[in-house]
């Protein structure tokens, strides 16, 4: 498994620059060129009676913050909110190799806490994790910046990965929630988001008119993508085709349809349940 960082310390100073100059555009913060991927034999699983992240109200971190920053040649924008954020996607985890390095909140990373790194939620966020294959959901705290390898949505915490079942594997299909420490969620809402092993799948495309719809599947069967079929639905009283490939059976299944999505220039398919 490959695993995508940053080093933190120039995000803090982009923050600073930006109080200094606001024409001025934050500086590009740099690969971490601490790079390594887990063990082949990682530590032993740490215990699951470790407890999850206690969300509660925090300010926005000084460090971590910038409006945007540039990393491998791409440029992501941080959310102004957390409130009401929510993804389908694959996690990946990060561990030895970045024990006790900083953050990009300035804070040193512990394997052994619950904490995940996320491209664009503000710093600090809480999120709820859901691993969508086994049913297992986390709570953790995202203080850092990333995964920025392929289509990884999340880089969770040792300890996180492995209350997912996940060590093993190095990645999961999983939903991600934002949680408003104010109003946690409730026993019903967890209960309906760790549904055992739904159907996943790769959604294409999605839209308002079914013409276009149908042209998108059409041209997809004719490649070696896996069933493709035109989902019907009502959102928001609105009429929406979906356009979506599979069942996908795992995280290799789903990255190498992406991938051949993104060679035939579809760039924006992502994971979707049933």
């Amino acid at each position: 498994m490959s695993i995508g960082r940053v080093f933190a310390a120039p995000l803090g100073l982009a923050v600073a620059a930006l109080a200094a100059c606001l024409s001025a555009p934050p500086p590009p913060v740099e690969p971490n060129p601490s790079i390594a991927p887990p063990p082949v034999s990682p530590p032993p699983a740490p215990s699951n009676s470790v407890p999850d992240a206690v969300p509660r109200a925090e300010r926005r971190a000084r460090s971590g913050n910038p409006p945007f920053y540039d990393v491998l040649g791409k440029r992501y924008y941080v959310l102004s909110s957390s409130v009401g954020y929510w993804e389908r996607g694959v996690a990946s985890w990060y561990g030895p190799g970045f024990h006790k390095v900083r953050t990009s909140m300035g804070e040193r990373y512990d394997m052994y806490g619950m904490t995940a790194a996320h491209k664009t939620l503000p710093l600090p966020a809480y999120v709820q994790v859901t691993n969508l294959q086994n049913g297992r959901s986390v709570v953790v705290r995202v203080n850092d910046r990333g995964p920025f390898v392929g289509n990884r949505i999340i880089d969770l915490s040792y300890t996180a990965a492995a209350k997912l079942d996940m060590l093993h594997n190095g990645t999961a299909m999983v939903e991600i929630r934002t949680i408003d420490p104010a109003t946690p969620p409730g026993p019903a809402e967890t209960a309906d988001a760790a549904a055992p092993s739904p159907a996943l799948f790769v959604q294409a495309g999605a839209f308002s008119d079914p013409a276009n719809a149908q042209r998108m599947a059409e041209k997809l069967r004719g490649g070696s993508y896996g069933k493709v079929f035109v989902r019907d639905d009502q959102i928001a009283g609105r009429r929406m085709y979906r356009v979506r490939i599979g069942p996908v059976r795992d995280v290799a299944e789903f990255d190498r349809v992406v991938a051949a999505l993104e060679r035939a220039g579809i760039s924006d398919a992502h994971l979707a349940l049933d």
